[in-house]
Formats: C-alpha cells, structure tokens, sequence
C-alpha cells in the first residue's frame, strides 16, 4: 500500500499544478465577471437559504435548505476535521490561508455552477435531478465528455470518498480504544449497515436525515472550538500571523516550505468546500425555486460554512496547541484529537469521535447521493437495477475504507477529486456568461421590489433548457412567504 501510494502522490505532485491553476483562472474570472457576488450578495444568500417552496413544483422537489443540507453534508465531514490537519501536518500553517483564498474565490465558481445546474435541472421519477453531465451535454453539446463526468464523480463520491469517510471514523476511533484490526472491522461494519439503512430510502428520506445531522454536529464542533479559542485568546494574533506569513513565505516550518503549503491548502480546501468540482451542482438541482440564481446564492454561503467556520475551528484547534510541522509521520484525525485533549482533557477525545462519526457518515449519505444522480443520468429509464448494484458496493467501501491506508485513501481521493475538477471547470468557463446574465435578471427583479421568477424567455441563448417556460413558472409567484 506504502508503495502505491507513494506513485499516486508523485502523479499529484504534478497534475495538481494544472488542478490550481484552473481554480484560480475560474475564481477570478468569475470573480470579475460577477462584479463580486459571492461578497455583494451575502444578505441574499440568508434570504435564500430558508425559502420555502410553493406552487406545483413544490412537490417535485426538495425545499432550498434541504438541498444545502445535501450539499452540506457532503462538505461538512472529514475533510474539515482529518483533513485541515492532514494539510497542516504536511504543509504548515500557511495551508489554512491557501484554504480562506480558495473558499473567497471559490465562492464566485460555487454560484456559477449551481446556477447552471438549475438552469439545466430536469423533471426525474423522484424529483429534480440535474448537475454537470447535464449542462454539459445539453448546453455545450458534448454528450460523449458528460459521460465520462458521470462515471468519474459515480466513482470519485459513491466509492473513494465514501471510503475516506469510513477511514476516518475508524481511525477517530482507534485512537481512542487502541489500534487493532477487529476495531477496524466493527467499525467499518457498524458505518456500513446505518449507511444502508438510510440510502435505500431515498432523497426524500436521506434530507431529512442530514437537515437535522449536520447542524446540530456541526455547531457542537464549533462551540468546541470557540472554548479553545477562548482560553488561548492572547495567542490569537500571533496564530494569525504565523498562517499569514509561512503562506507567503515571510516564516519557514521545517520541512514545510511554500509549496507544499500552497499546495496542501488548495487540495485539502478543495475537498473540503468543493468549489468548482462539480458535486454540489447535483443537489443544487434538487431544489424547487422560483429562479435559478437562488441555488447559486444558497451553494456560494455553504462555502464560507464550510472553509471558513467549520475548517478554521479545526485550525485554530490545532495552531493554538503548538503542534509539529512538517513531519514524515503524516497525521489527520488524530492530530487533531492529540490538540483538543491537549487543551480541554481527555474527555474530549471520546466526544471528537461521535463528532467525527456523524459528520463523516453524513458526508457518505451526501457523497451517495452524487453518484445516484449521475447513474439516473448513465441508465435512464433502466436505472434501477444498476442503483441497486451502486447501493451494494457502496456499503462495501465504506467497510472496506475502515481498513485502508490512511496515505493511500487519501492521494488517491485526491487523483479523482483532480479529474472531476478539470472536467467540470473546462465546462463551465465558457458557460459563465450565461450565469452572469440570470444574475442580472435577478437583481433587475429584486430592484423592482418583486420576489425573482426565471423564464427560459429571458434567456433565449440557453440552449436545451427543458423546464422554465412561461407556463411553468407562473405557479412559483410564490416560493417564499416571507417576500
């Protein structure tokens, strides 16, 4: 496992630079393109969040919070918690500042995407469904690249990061009850059958499982954090410039120079937000709005929830206990637990894993979710045999992901989450534009005091939209009670 892992890294090492760049070009492009909006329009993404749908639509879909409970879930797990570690450990502290760049940037490329997936979103048995195979092959016309999207995001969510997941948790765990094999096995069968019991219900069931999850953990985490905080509060400025100048290199950590820190920060934010990769989308077009910037809005400020709450609260953890930098002994979760025991006791170690647990097993029902949706896209009217196939061996890696590498599970989620990013941002750089002008039409609607409805009409260049004609919208006048 050492070896193989040690060849993936290599290839990341190298592939990742063409990953950065392609994030960056996106972030600022779209950054400009928009005037800001991720900046301008955070009141707007609050009133979107608690939307409430109405009209017909209303029982097609999920409610706009639901489907940022789904996308939250997703985010919100390991990659917060194991993974800013992970990114410290190797890279130093100024990996946390390459996290808060990505997340402001990527927030602009989050409200693109989503955008874009409702737009092209389409009436599926269950509801709504839609994503990047969808605006891929109906807007760009390139059946043959959104196949090949569909595959890699069925694999990357449904099998690698599903097993990330389960890792962690059972890596949580043996650092509370000692390294064993038989822990692995309970563990990893205990995450696998909860894990089935939930995904073969459905979206309908698997949202009402994460809107209540999420938060609750969530919050619990960040209270956590904010007690440590609280009690190092003097440290607090130096912790701040310690990640601000190791980032651009003003300090230097041992063995963790620039760009591994830079490096280190764009992956481990990237998995984490998700920005620009092309899973969010999927539950985005889940949603039942009156117009599509309003998903765009709500998947921008699960960003900032993600990076600079969730991600900060375990840097902060970690900073403000004097950790080691740079180290060959990688470490994710368990640096993260040695802080907090550090700082609060040892009873914190116990309640880091149920934490750690939830959020990760919340993640596996979002990361499910992204690979059933594109399999409807794959088999169509034929889906169901092969959902059935896809439900089985998901459970089977998040056994499996118990008893992996650590290094290993992680180089390789960050070969495929490089794969999904390149696809998705080639796709939806020259579809921006179409973004920017549904933007438009919605401040022109809010200008004019009125609650935003899209209508394909205002936007004849979109080509293949199937829903939003005139008729169909008419019954969303009155999505939101509160407007």
């Amino acid at each position: 496992m050492d070896t193989l892992a040690g060849h993936v890294l290599w290839f990341n090492d190298r592939y990742w630079y063409l990953v950065i760049a392609l994030l960056v070009i996106a972030g600022i492009y779209f950054s400009i393109r928009t005037f800001a909006v991720q900046i301008r329009f955070l009141p707007e993404m609050f009133r979107s969040v608690v939307e409430r749908p109405g009209g017909d639509d209303a029982e097609q879909g999920v409610s706009a919070f639901r489907a940022f409970t789904v996308s939250a879930a997703s985010r919100v797990g390991t990659g917060n918690i194991a993974g800013v570690a992970l990114a410290i450990s190797v890279g130093g502290p100024g990996a946390v500042f390459w996290m808060w760049l990505l997340a402001v940037m990527g927030g602009a490329t989050a409200f693109v995407e989503s955008s874009l997936a409702q737009l092209y979103k389409v009436r599926g048995k269950d509801g709504f469904v839609g994503g990047p195979a969808y605006y891929i092959r109906y807007a760009l016309r390139q059946p043959w690249l959104a196949t090949l999207f569909a595959v890699i995001i069925t694999v990357t969510y449904g099998f690698v990061f599903n097993a990330v997941q389960s890792n962690s948790i059972s890596d949580s765990v043996q650092a509370n009850v000692g390294e064993s094999t038989t822990v692995a096995v309970v563990t990893g069968a205990v995450v696998a059958v909860l894990t089935a019991a939930v995904i073969f219900g459905g979206i309908r069931r698997l949202s009402s499982v994460t809107k209540v999850i999420v938060p609750v953990m969530a919050v619990s985490y960040i209270v956590i954090a904010l007690i440590v905080v609280l009690i190092n509060i003097t440290e607090v400025p130096a912790m701040i410039a310690l990640i601000v100048g190791h980032a651009l290199g003003f300090e230097q950590v041992t063995g963790a120079a620039f760009g591994a820190a830079l490096m280190q920060g764009m992956r481990r934010g990237l998995f984490s937000n998700e920005a620009g990769m092309g899973s969010v989308p999927n539950a985005a077009a889940t949603a039942a709005v009156s117009h599509p910037v309003k998903q765009g809005l709500t998947q921008s400020l699960g960003v900032y929830f993600d990076t600079i709450i969730v991600c900060s609260a375990t840097a902060f953890i970690i900073l403000l206990s004097n950790p080691s930098f740079g180290s060959e002994n990688v470490e994710g979760v368990s640096l993260t637990q040695s802080a907090l025991e550090a700082q609060l006791g040892g009873w914190v170690g116990p309640f880091l894993t149920v934490v750690i647990f939830f959020l990760a097993w919340s993640s596996i029902l979002g990361n499910y979710f992204y690979g059933q949706s594109n399999i409807e896209y794959l088999a169509g009217e034929r889906a169901r045999p092969w959902i059935l196939a896809y439900r089985l061996l998901v459970v089977l890696c998040v056994f499996g992901g118990a008893l992996g590498s650590v290094a290993l599970i992680w180089n390789v989620a960050d070969l495929f989450m490089g794969f999904m990013a390149t696809i998705n941002l080639i796709a939806i750089i020259p579809l921006g534009g179409l973004a920017v002008k549904m933007l438009k039409d919605y401040e022109r609607q809010r200008a004019l005091g009125l609650n935003p409805v899209f209508r394909s009409s205002s936007l004849p260049e979109a080509r293949g939209v199937s829903l939003w004609r005139e008729g169909e919208t008419e019954a969303m006048q009155l999505v939101s009670k509160s407007d």
